[in-house]
């Protein structure tokens, strides 16, 4: 019944197409620059067909291959300027759309979830997707009591799409790596890999959407729609309509873009607090701008797809805002403890307490200021500093090493990074820590019972996979 490329020789061939392609752009623009073109206009041309076969390709077979699409798009702005727009084109489509399932398709899915009447659950149900994304596509429609609906509906075959494509991109991870300075990407892709199981358990989703919904539900700056109704891989959830943050990046004025990055950074740092649940998937295509609801009101931040959490029955482990304090504090013993206490620093490796200082003070500057503007430019200088072999941060980053417990987090609050970066946004950063991050406040200090986790960048590799993850950005 599905209409995945489900095999895996064809899924496989398509995405070996990838390095295959981008070897022969650069013979052919060699060839370009011998016939007396520039290689400025060359290197143009080879960016912009990368991005257009990395965007064909990666859509076209959805799964693991469009969901590592979505995780690298958040990071377009590490990428040099002079390369980022053909890549910035092409991978912002994947956070809001992708080719859909044909509808004889999703009738089937349909029909076999919720039953062959499942027209009658329906006042009425519109065929063409609202949103197609990584595993399944969502159609707008009208529930049988009146409301506003989506149809969430999973792609026939996503689960073994989800795990082929992974392990095929984790084959070439290497080659895929200066896509995005100063990363690590087979880090990523094993952690995507690792989540496939909840990711298509709709029953957890719909678990995780209702938790945060009931939370949420009289918060003046952030909407959560409820689930309506839950079965097998169909999830129907209440519509909220509101402008995709992607388009808020691409042509929001200041004041949006300004208030959706304080609500974005807010509900990362508040959410674990009031529901033991962090939201996992921070890419652009799952937020929406709402407009204020009275006329001296306020935009809201609505949140889509709870598919990927990361569960903290204790909020934020209490760790980060004794190590953001520690190092803003300037307390550079204190904080060397804390990463050697935590396996951050591995008990044969010997550094320098005021060099790891000086590794974390400028990643954490945005933490320092009242209110702090995340550009790409600044972006791109933490990944510059990082990734150049040269650098003293590239030397240093290569010792330290991030626990597998911690892996998570650290994806979601750089991928929030990333976000803010491409809004552009001025954000008070610190009043957000303050309120939900236990220990950032003086007069939150208790004794430490050991590291819980710290936000840190690193371009290293473990020396085993099983225990230890690199702290790559």
């Amino acid at each position: 019944m599905s209409d995945l490329p489900r095999k895996a020789v064809t899924r496989t061939a398509k995405l070996a197409a990838l390095p295959l392609g981008f070897a022969g752009r650069a013979t052919w623009g060699l060839g370009k620059r011998i016939g007396g073109k520039s290689a400025e206009i060359v290197g143009r041309e080879i960016q912009q067909r990368t991005a257009e076969q990395l965007f064909k390709v990666l859509g076209e077979l959805k799964g693991g291959a469009m969901k590592f699409g979505q995780a690298m798009s958040v990071f377009e702005s590490a990428l040099p300027e002079e390369i980022a727009g053909p890549y910035r084109a092409a991978l912002t489509k994947l956070q809001e759309a992708a080719p859909p399932m044909p509808t004889r398709t999703v009738h089937a899915v349909l029909a076999e979830r919720l039953g062959e009447e499942w027209r009658e659950l329906f006042l009425e149900f519109e065929e063409k997707p609202a949103a197609a994304a990584s595993i399944g596509q969502v159609h707008r429609a009208v529930w049988h009591d009146g409301r506003e609906v989506a149809v969430k509906v999973q792609y026939p075959g996503a689960g073994e799409a989800l795990l082929s494509d992974l392990t095929q991109l984790s084959r070439f991870a290497r080659l895929l790596g200066p896509l995005i300075p100063g990363m690590d990407i087979k880090p990523l892709i094993s952690e995507l890999r690792d989540r496939v199981s909840e990711e298509l358990d709709y029953e957890l989703e719909a678990q995780a959407q209702r938790e945060h919904a009931a939370e949420f539900a009289d918060d003046p700056d952030v909407v959560v729609p409820d689930v309506v109704h839950q079965r097998d891989q169909v999830l129907v959830t209440e519509w909220i309509d509101g402008t995709p943050l992607s388009e808020v990046i691409a042509g929001g004025t200041e004041e949006q873009r300004d208030r959706a990055g304080q609500l974005l950074a807010r509900f990362l740092f508040s959410g674990p607090a009031r529901t033991g649940l962090l939201h996992a998937d921070p890419h652009p295509g799952n937020f929406r701008l709402l407009p204020p609801e009275k006329e001296d009101g306020a935009w809201r931040l609505g949140v889509l797809d709870f598919g990927t959490v990361d569960r903290l029955p204790g909020g934020l482990p209490r760790t980060i805002g004794d190590s953001l304090r520690m190092t803003l504090e300037g307390d550079a013993e204190a904080v060397y403890a804390l990463l050697c206490e935590g396996g951050f620093v591995k008990e044969s490796i010997d550094l320098d307490p005021d060099a790891v200082l000086d590794y974390l003070l400028p990643i954490i500057e945005p933490a320092q200021a009242d209110e702090f503007t995340f550009t790409r430019a600044w972006m791109r200088g933490q990944a510059a500093r990082i990734a150049d072999p040269r650098s003293p941060a590239h030397q240093l980053g290569k010792q330290l090493n991030l626990p597998p417990a911690y892996l998570l987090i650290h994806r979601v609050t750089l991928s929030t990074i990333g976000v803010l970066c491409q809004l552009d946004a001025t954000v008070r950063l610190r009043d957000e820590l303050e309120q939900w991050v236990p220990g950032f406040l003086p007069a939150d200090v208790e004794e430490l019972g050991g590291v819980e986790n710290l936000m840190v960048l690193d371009a290293g590799e473990p020396d085993d996979e099983e225990d230890e993850q690199p702290a790559g950005a």
